[in-house]
């Protein structure tokens, strides 16, 4: 065994134990164990685990990206501090200096990629748990050889096999159109996903600052550039992979969405949007940063203590004593 199956044994162990649990509580549930909708079901819920378990993840992502926000004119000067000094003396000092400022402020700038470095080994697993059942060869886990049978012969719709991809259905002979039909919708529909995505995070939920941005215009280069290179890498995907990435990308278009509505970055157009929302219900009050006060969340101002009308004869009374 390489390093790589090394590394991959325990990921491939348990998502073999969940696509399993998944494949017996949906055969217990009427549907045909050997069906190919059975298995995709399967994937499904693998997929949802994965992502639910990877949540936590999310929020601290979204978190330190608030932090990155506010560090940034710091970043800045530390840049225009050493603007100019490429002498090893300042590029030390200035690596020191923005270390230390992520330190002091516990910011990762990495940490955006982390739901996505995670979810790549689950990927590669479920690929090469698909590639070994293809040839009924049982998994190292629960994934038996009766199990892996069934999943290497199973089909979708009757016509495509879930183990066999657009490239290699074209190339059968005769070849697969039912198959190359199904994976082209399917590489159509992952690739859209991906867009949307990615097209309401810069076009909502960056800040002015950010558009302003050589970054940004990179970025903005990668937001057309990025679905052609999934459109053309999707055809070499098994099906039942690709079923496990588009229900991965559709759940990151739903989070993305409650996050830009709920927790948008400040300054942003989504952040706008929220603001008259909320001041369309009464609510806001304030903005500060990324926080904002309600008016449950203002201290009541004291109100002042109303005088009660004395009658006259009353005030004669009180002025005699």
């Amino acid at each position: 065994m390489d390093i790589i199956g090394t590394i991959l044994w325990p990921i491939k162990w348990v998502v073999e134990l969940i696509l399993v649990a998944f494949h017996w509580l949906f055969t217990q549930m009427g549907l045909d164990p050997a069906a190919g909708i059975t298995w995709v079901l399967a994937i499904v819920g693998l997929t949802v685990v994965v992502r639910a378990a990877l949540i936590p993840i999310f929020v601290r992502q979204i978190k330190n990206q608030r932090r990155m926000l506010e560090i940034a004119p710091q970043l800045k000067k530390i840049q225009d501090k050493y603007k100019g000094k490429k002498d090893q003396f300042s590029r030390e000092a200035m690596s020191r200096e923005t270390m230390d400022l992520y330190k002091k402020t516990g910011t990762n700038p990495l940490s955006s990629c982390l739901p996505l470095l995670l979810q790549m080994p689950v990927f590669f697993s479920l690929f090469q748990v698909l590639n070994g059942a293809q040839s009924g060869h049982a998994g190292v886990g629960p994934l038996n050889e009766t199990l892996a049978q069934q999943f290497g012969n199973a089909t979708l719709f009757g016509v495509a096999p879930l183990h066999q991809s657009f490239q290699g259905a074209m190339n059968a002979h005769p070849p697969q159109v039912a198959v190359m039909v199904i994976a082209a919708v399917m590489v159509v529909l992952m690739t859209g996903s991906q867009f949307l995505t990615q097209l309401q995070i810069v076009s909502k939920n960056m800040s002015p600052e950010t558009k302003a941005s050589p970054q940004f215009k990179q970025q903005r280069i990668l937001l057309y550039l990025l679905p052609f290179v999934f459109l053309f890498s999707g055809f070499a995907f098994p099906l039942g992979v690709m079923f496990y990435w588009l229900t991965s990308n559709l759940w990151t278009m739903g989070q993305q969405f409650l996050v830009i509505r709920n927790m948008p970055t400040p300054g942003s157009d989504a952040a706008k949007a929220r603001e008259a929302r909320l001041a369309k219900k009464g609510k806001l009050v304030q903005e500060d940063g990324a926080t904002v006060l309600t008016v449950e969340e203002q201290p009541k101002k004291q109100q002042p203590q109303r005088v009660q009308p004395v009658s006259k004869a009353r005030a004669k009374k009180q002025a005699g004593k």
